[in-house]
């Protein structure tokens, strides 16, 4: 005989089963220990299993008010690492029987169009960089709870934050090209408003700082290879002693700093060393191959996500910055003498 196409209900299991609705309930939400007895829930899971019974998610979430779907809001999807942020934050969401939906805030930052009709109504949090962060008042993401990643502890809109140790991703830059002799450091920074940025700053000038005899400059360029060469040749070709190594705030804005040493005849790192930070792919296809510090982006939408989920469940997320490493390549060596004027 033929199978009916009617998908079966929790009725049908409970008539198969010859118990009430409402223990069924029990038994397939996992609620049924000291309620009902191990037979009978051992009967409803049979009855379950030859109906080929599925429970009606959506109908369970909307009696509790869940929707199991996540936002993921990011700056943008031109570079992969927040491919892997949103690759991390998936895996876990998907152990726990959520979606996320990946926004990109238009033009990397600044105010974005709200994602769906009523953010509250379809979401049941959000996760967003800091970059993206004027994203969230216009979609209303900043009512629902959030969690931030990559943003100041002490002045987070969110519930939680998850940050990478980028402080000390920068300060391992800073002993790196210290231990090797330079002194005259070029910061190419990104000329982005951001915690992050403004982090990396600080713990770059503190770090020189602390070491006598070290000068620093800072040129700002926008998040392009473009942006980062027009920085960097206008830096080293102002008046003065050039500088001996440029530390770049991510591995796109070190590509560019390399394209303007080669337009000047300067050579990597024979000339001036140059740094970077993400380890993207680029590191590794630049020659010669780039010294950087790696940061996880899996990991850090893994921990991003388990935050979320703490503070969904009422629970404190656990604390602590993601350890970042440096990986030393060949653009970075000691500084030789300057070659005499002709």
């Amino acid at each position: 005989m033929a199978r009916s196409s009617t998908r079966p209900t929790s009725r049908d299991v409970a008539h198969a089963a010859g118990v009430s609705q409402a223990a069924v309930s029990l038994v397939l939400g996992d609620k049924w220990r000291g309620r009902v007895s191990e037979a009978t829930a051992e009967r409803v899971r049979q009855a379950a299993r030859a109906l080929d019974y599925r429970p009606n998610l959506a109908a369970r979430n909307l009696r509790l008010g869940r929707t199991r779907t996540v936002l993921l809001v990011v700056p943008a999807l031109t570079t992969e690492f927040f491919a892997g942020v949103y690759t991390g934050a998936a895996r876990v969401a998907a152990q726990h029987g959520f979606g996320v939906v990946l926004y990109p805030s238009p033009e990397g930052i600044g105010p974005a169009r709200d994602p769906f009709a009523s953010a509250q109504a379809a979401l049941d949090g959000v996760l967003a960089s800091s970059m993206a962060a004027d994203a969230l008042t216009a979609i209303r993401g900043d009512r629902l709870p959030l969690v931030m990643l990559d943003s100041d502890p002490t002045g987070s809109p969110g519930a939680a934050t998850v940050n990478l140790d980028i402080a000390d991703g920068i300060r391992q830059v800073a002993d790196h090209l210290l231990g090797l002799g330079h002194r005259r450091i070029l910061h190419l920074a990104a000329d982005v408003p951001s915690w992050t940025f403004e982090a990396r700053a600080r713990a770059l000038g503190a770090r020189l700082a602390a070491v006598p005899g070290t000068e620093l400059r800072t040129a700002r360029a926008p998040l392009s290879i473009e942006g980062a060469l027009a920085a960097a040749e206008t830096a080293l070709t102002t008046p003065g002693p050039r500088p001996t190594a440029i530390v770049c705030d991510d591995d796109k804005l070190a590509a560019g700093a390399y394209k303007a040493l080669r337009r000047l005849g300067l050579r990597v790192p024979d000339d001036v060393s140059v740094t970077g930070i993400d380890d993207l792919a680029l590191a590794t296809a630049l020659d010669p191959e780039l010294t950087t510090v790696h940061l996880d982006a899996e990991l850090f939408g893994e921990r991003g996500m388990h935050a979320l989920l703490a503070v969904l469940e009422g629970h404190e997320p656990a604390g602590g910055d993601i350890p970042v490493g440096l990986v030393v390549r060949g653009s970075t060596a000691p500084p030789r003498a300057p070659r005499p004027h002709a």
